[in-house]
């Protein structure tokens, strides 16, 4: 039977002033651990796209805008990859 773990990687962009905004990006790891991946790229494409190259399928969007204020959106993008087989034997 396949297994699958998956992943979320989360974009955020805040405003940082009166006219500057400040974007991030965290990843949530299977095992629930997060890491800013900020540094490793500057769009969402380029993420997605490294995600990819390490067997990880996206799935499924999410966007959530504060449109009260305009001070934050929220993007999330979830994806999956199947775990290896494991020995019946074991």
């Amino acid at each position: 039977m396949l297994r699958w773990e998956y992943a979320l990687l989360v974009r955020r962009r805040e405003a940082s002033g009166a006219s500057d905004w400040r974007l991030s990006y965290t990843w949530y790891s299977p095992d629930g651990s997060r890491q800013d991946v900020s540094a490793l790229g500057d769009t969402a494409i380029s993420h997605l796209n490294r995600a990819g190259a390490r067997g990880w399928e996206l799935v499924s969007t999410e966007e959530d805008v504060n449109n009260l204020e305009g001070t934050t959106e929220v993007h999330r993008y979830y994806l999956k990859r199947p775990l290896p087989e494991r020995d019946p034997r074991a």
